[in-house]
């Protein structure tokens, strides 16, 4: 279990103290960006990598039994989180390393944009999240509700970020968007367009929905399978 407390610390930490702060400008003209880049990216695959191990070696210790209403609840929860997780990585984003210049396309804010400018980051969070309640023990906590800290308040993160790089243009692109999934859309400054999103795009969250799912059998016996199944009963 110490290993878990230790990487679900480290991955978070080494994202904000790395990628979002004064040092990465020092290691990036020490190294180049080429070498930072790849660097980085290498440490976060470690960083996943060490969590992941470190949770499927943890012991059970189960803090609650989540209630089947609870579950059902979930399922739109994990599909809206997975559409979003499939849609941003292959949307065409400027808050995406490299990218800046799609600040200066006058419709860049299209498809999943116009329901979040971070949307694979809360996808990841919203799924992360789900997955902690309906485990509902120690080891869940500490790895997903890990990687659903850093999605969430990742996202707030990249957001200052992107505003001190891109003064000029991140006025008008933050207007026209929102971070919070749907607010935009909510507060009428955009409206929602499956068609921009795709049919793909959905389908492939759909398919990531099904693997989270999937997946949570193997976890727990406390799944949303088993859950949804009891309550529709």
């Amino acid at each position: 279990m110490i290993s878990l407390v230790l990487a679900a610390l480290f991955l978070p930490l080494s994202h904000f103290l790395i990628a979002s702060a004064p040092l990465r400008g020092q290691l990036a003209r020490r190294l180049g960006d080429e070498r930072y880049l790849a660097s980085y990216s290498a440490l976060t695959l470690v960083a996943f990598a060490w969590l992941i191990i470190a949770y499927l070696r943890a012991p059970a210790l189960a803090l609650w039994a989540t209630p089947c209403w609870v579950a059902v609840l979930l399922v739109p929860v994990i599909l809206v989180g997975s559409v979003l997780i499939a849609a941003g990585l292959s949307t065409a984003n400027p808050v995406v390393v490299r990218q800046g210049r799609l600040f200066d396309q006058a419709d860049v804010v299209r498809g999943i944009l116009r329901v979040s400018r971070n949307p694979f980051f809360w996808g990841v969070g919203l799924v992360s999240l789900a997955q902690v309640i309906v485990l509902g023990d120690v080891a869940a906590i500490l790895a997903f509700g890990s990687i659903a800290f850093l999605g969430i308040i990742g996202s707030f993160v990249l957001d200052a970020k992107k505003a001190r790089q891109y003064i000029e243009a991140w006025g008008g692109y933050a207007a026209a968007t929102s971070n919070v999934p749907f607010l935009a859309i909510i507060r009428g400054r955009q409206h929602l367009s499956v068609r921009e999103i795709g049919l793909r795009r959905i389908a492939a969250g759909v398919g990531v929905s099904v693997i989270t799912l999937a997946l949570d059998t193997l976890l727990s016996n406390a799944t949303l399978f088993a859950n949804a199944r009891i309550a529709f009963r």
